[in-house]
């Protein structure tokens, strides 16, 4: 177990592993390509069906509906599907990650807008608010933090989920773990596995950071 600790940390430190076209640098860089994109296609999809759905109360349960449904899609299954149908692009991955982000988002967006009191939005119309004035500044502020959650939730599973980039043969940090298992070489599994957390846990923190502040511009 040292041994395979002292590897793994002398694999991540090495200068000659952060450089190149197989580097952890650039590694990096196209996992965070990869994640950030599906992630931002996601909530072009998910926020505006959030929030129109729980603004105006209609199509509540189609849409929920959908979004278990696209949760429970086998992801690995759907990226192969694509691929043997789209052919060599980077499509496959890309619609994988976005219906695995959808449901995250669309699902928090929904349970936020409905979760703001009904005499808030009662009062807003009473003061002569139209639709759209009570949906972006009272309801939308209000439903700001399980909105949030919600995207941080996605994020995380894109980056977690985005190492089956490399399983049709793309790159990203999955190139670490699907290569170290074809040569059986644990350090680089696990080298893979271990970047991802990090990634992961970095862009959380990232994203409640920048919760925090917001929520605290909002009030101050």
């Amino acid at each position: 177990m040292y041994e395979l600790i002292k590897n793994l940390g002398t694999w991540l430190t090495s200068g000659a592993g952060w450089t190149g076209a197989d580097g952890i640098a650039h590694r990096l860089a196209e996992h965070l390509q990869y994640s950030l994109l599906a992630t931002l296609v996601a909530a072009a999809i998910g926020l505006p069906l959030g929030l129109l759905i729980g603004h105006t109360g209609k199509g509540a349960f189609v849409a929920i509906n959908l979004a278990s449904f696209g949760r429970a899609l086998p992801t690995v299954g759907l990226v192969v599907l694509v691929f043997l149908a789209g052919g060599l692009s980077m499509l496959p991955v890309y619609v994988a990650l976005v219906a695995l982000a959808v449901p995250a988002i669309v699902t928090n967006t929904y349970a936020g807008m409905t979760a703001v009191d009904p005499d808030v939005k009662d009062a807003a119309r009473g003061q002569g608010m139209r639709g759209h004035q009570v949906l972006f500044q009272v309801e939308l502020p209000l439903a700001l933090p399980l909105i949030m959650t919600g995207l941080r939730l996605a994020l995380i599973q894109v980056v977690a989920t985005a190492t089956i980039a490399a399983y049709v043969s793309f790159g990203g940090l999955g190139r670490y773990v699907f290569d170290g298992l074809a040569q059986r070489d644990l350090v680089q599994v696990l080298g893979g596995a271990v970047l991802v957390a990090v990634v992961a846990v970095a862009l959380d923190l990232l994203l409640s950071g920048l919760q925090r502040f917001l929520f605290r511009h909002r009030t101050a």
